[in-house]
């Protein structure tokens, strides 16, 4: 294991981050705060409680899961979107580093950033709609797994992506209405039969109801269901990665 390698790609990749923290930091936090603000203080003042829990407190989960998807794709396909499209790609794959090493670099440092926006999203949370955190070391391995799985997903699109629109398709056009389906504010116990169903076919719903057990002890699916899904779709995207530098996917061309 070339750990200078590695640690050269995430020093390089975590950089970026203190170069654009309007960007990687600032802009997330506002908006998740305005989700606070208008649906936690002002919005959920108004509301009944959802399985015992304040509404506020009830869509804290599904707000920091929806920044976390989003920027832990975007740190990670712009990440390494940007060596492909400046054509120093070629650099990293003529360096004496594997393709696993590599994936560690950028994949490490976008599910580094990921966590750190989590956690101050989390922080932030505090100041406007109280809440408590029952299991906080399934909620911190919860934050790190998704972190991680979607920081690989947002380095297959980085690689399929051959412009910069494409790096913003399925981040605003897929996980977002995903995101917004799967439970953030709401229980889906509260839908009609069929539409739970349905439901079930979000793969985001998963990571949400076990995020929100995590703090509350309460989810629409059991914890362990939510745990496999996400082993299962990362496994998925380690696979794909694996193809990738195989047959060089999008790389070598």
């Amino acid at each position: 294991m070339n750990l200078y390698g590695v640690k050269a790609i995430y020093r390089f990749e975590m950089a970026r981050m203190w170069r654009t923290l309007m960007q990687s930091i600032a802009s997330p936090v506002i908006s998740t705060s305005l989700y606070f603000v208008v649906f936690g203080s002002a919005i959920g003042s108004r509301m009944g409680e959802i399985d015992g829990i304040s509404y506020g407190a009830f869509i804290i989960p599904g707000l920091v899961m929806l920044s976390l998807l989003m920027q832990s794709i975007s740190n990670a396909s712009f990440g390494i979107y940007m060596p492909k499209f400046s054509g120093t790609i070629y650099e990293v794959l003529s360096a004496p580093v594997s393709y696993v090493e590599v994936v560690l670099g950028y994949v490490g440092a976008a599910a580094t950033k990921s966590v750190i926006l989590g956690v101050i999203i989390l922080v932030t949370a505090r100041l406007f709609v109280d809440y408590t955190i029952l299991h906080p070391i399934w909620m911190v391995s919860f934050l790190v797994l998704t972190s991680v799985t979607f920081s690989l997903f947002g380095f297959i699109i980085g690689i399929w992506a051959d412009g910069f629109e494409k790096l913003q398709i399925v981040p605003l056009m897929i996980v977002t209405p995903l995101v917004f389906l799967g439970g953030t504010f709401y229980s889906i116990d509260m839908l009609p039969e069929i539409w739970q169903t349905i439901t079930l076919f979000n793969p985001v719903v998963y990571l949400i109801s076990g995020f929100r057990w995590a703090f509350y002890g309460v989810s629409d699916i059991h914890v362990g269901i939510s745990v496999a899904m996400t082993l299962v779709f990362m496994l998925g995207c380690m696979t794909a990665i694996w193809w990738i530098f195989k047959s060089g996917y999008r790389l070598r061309s």
